[in-house]
């Protein structure tokens, strides 16, 4: 049986349903907010960056394995349960991560992959769903969409930083406690909003909305013909070097923000994640608006543009606050259009009906982008502070992914129209 059809949709019930997906998904960007715990942990626990950024890159991971399984499963059964399912998992995955904080391996295990793949199955209904909803704008709307996880951190970054303290001495009662309250807001805020959703009738349209008249017949690819389609393989890449500037910002952010604060920051690192948010959630929303208009193309190359021009010449040679912070919200804005375009993308590609299983597919390359890249970096930056030359190592990082960045926009131009 099909969960959550409706049979006539009215106005209200299109703009209700969007409004759930947009807040359901600043619950979910509690993923982003993970750099707030770095510090804290290793104050704590005498922890490296490379063990902090651990539960990080296997929340990733997990979320991006979540989406591929929730995708299939909510084509056929509906957004409403699978929502559901990842609410549950979730908040029993910040249960055991309170339970086993003092370990690298309760971390991994509660907040990286249990949580993980519940937030992959929370994130991909509600995207998959607007998607059917909105035909005529799938950009703007998913923008809308995950924006909300974009701003996550502007509502958890600061409240986390608060919840944990600075107290070290008092960290091994603060850190389980905010897990446990986080626990409870998903329970009750993630599981409600997911008895929200539905999806629209067979062959429902927009009223007044005609497909441009021209435009080739859609076609609609299973997931089988998918990955033997060529664009497939050169999307995936796309999007996995195109948001590797994004992840490895976003999970240094606060220890980077933190570091430059000694010498004169106007606000604190948890603060500044917040701004940070704005720029990612923002950017999903602009860049999603503006390939409605100018097209795909064209979006994803100033996104591109942006990322390789604000790593190359602002964070490489940055030793400001003021300017540190500029330059991570430009990288963000940049890398929140990805989350945005990709969905868009995929249902442009190769179709609507099966665009949370196509999806979940292509979302692999988010997740093993978010393992790999941002651990690999995470090393040079502690083979870097070993040598007392973080400044040099995040140089370094930040020219490579300039690099990264540069072949995302040559991947680009592959997948253009011909």
């Amino acid at each position: 049986m099909y969960d959550g059809l409706v049979s006539e949709p009215s106005n209200l019930d299109v703009l209700r349903y969007a409004a759930a997906a947009i807040f359901m998904q600043v619950l979910l960007g509690i993923l982003y907010s993970w750099s707030v715990f770095r510090g804290p942990l290793e104050q704590l626990h005498g922890w490296s960056r490379a063990q902090s950024v651990m539960p990080y890159r296997y929340s990733l991971l997990a979320f991006a394995a979540g989406m591929i399984l929730a995708g299939f499963w909510q084509d056929r059964k509906g957004p409403r349960v699978v929502a559901t399912v990842g609410g549950l998992l979730l908040a029993a995955g910040c249960l055991i991560a309170g339970l086993m904080h003092e370990t690298v391996a309760g971390l991994v295990i509660g907040y990286g992959l249990v949580a993980g793949v519940g937030v992959g199955f929370a994130y991909v209904t509600p995207i998959a769903m607007c998607v059917k909803w909105f035909p005529d704008r799938r950009g703007m709307i998913v923008g809308l969409a995950v924006m909300g996880f974009g701003l996550g951190p502007l509502v958890f970054g600061p409240w986390l930083e608060w919840m944990i303290g600075k107290d070290v001495q008092e960290m091994g009662t603060t850190i389980p406690r905010t897990f446990f309250v986080l626990a409870g807001l998903f329970l009750v805020g993630v599981v409600g909003a997911a008895q929200l959703y539905a999806v629209p009738p067979k062959d429902w349209k927009p009223v007044g909305w005609n497909p441009v008249a021209g435009k080739k017949t859609t076609v609609d690819l299973s997931p089988a013909q998918v990955v033997t389609n060529w664009r497939f393989y050169v999307l995936w890449a796309l999007y996995f070097v195109g948001t590797s500037v994004g992840l490895t910002a976003i999970g240094e952010a606060s220890p980077l923000l933190r570091e430059a604060a000694k010498t004169g920051g106007f606000t604190s690192a948890g603060a500044g994640l917040g701004v940070m948010s704005v720029f990612n959630g923002a950017g999903r929303l602009a860049w999603g608006s503006v390939s409605d208009r100018w097209g795909r193309f064209p979006a994803l190359m100033g996104m591109c543009g942006v990322s390789v021009l604000t790593c190359a010449f602002v964070l490489r040679t940055v030793d400001g606050f003021g300017g540190l912070l500029l330059g991570l919200c430009l990288v963000a804005f940049s890398y929140g259009g990805f989350l945005a375009l990709m969905p868009a993308m995929t249902a442009d590609l190769f179709g609507p009906k099966n665009v949370g299983a196509n999806y979940g597919l292509l979302f692999s390359a988010w997740g093993v982008c978010g393992f790999v890249v941002p651990g690999y970096f995470a090393g040079i930056l502690d083979a870097a502070r070993k040598q007392n030359a973080l400044g040099a190592g995040y140089s370094e990082v930040f020219g490579m992914l300039a690099v990264l960045a540069l072949v995302g926009g040559g991947l680009t131009i592959l997948l253009r129209e011909r």
